[in-house]
């Protein structure tokens, strides 16, 4: 079963819209933990130690990190990478596919961009 953790930047209108289209989805907010105002680092081994794919608008700094964590060997949930110039629509409809058509797995260590 795929579970997310989106980034605290991340727009909650997506977020609600994808709850609303796949109610039973696992996606936990980073300001609903203790996570929020941790570094970004933290964040990515929180979401590994949880078997939590990422979801953030960060593109800059999370995806230094996250190569980092590859490069380094560090076990990461993976993370996906939302350009927040994207429509609403097409990101809740993208994030709908992968958990239609894969497994939580075939994201470990991995760093993907929206739209897929």
């Amino acid at each position: 079963m795929i579970r997310f953790l989106v980034d605290k930047n991340f727009n909650g209108k997506i977020v609600r819209g994808l709850r609303a289209r796949e109610a039973d989805v696992d996606i936990v907010r980073v300001q609903d933990t203790e996570l929020y105002g941790a570094h970004d680092t933290a964040v990515l081994k929180w979401a590994a130690a949880e078997d939590r794919i990422l979801l953030t608008h960060d593109i800059e700094t999370m995806t230094k990190y996250a190569v980092e964590f590859i490069e380094q060997g560090i076990p990461m949930a993976g993370v996906i990478l939302v350009r927040d110039t994207l429509p609403i629509a097409t990101v809740i409809d993208d994030l709908q596919a992968i958990l239609g058509a894969s497994e939580a797995h075939e994201w470990e260590n991995r760093i993907d961009f929206l739209p897929i």
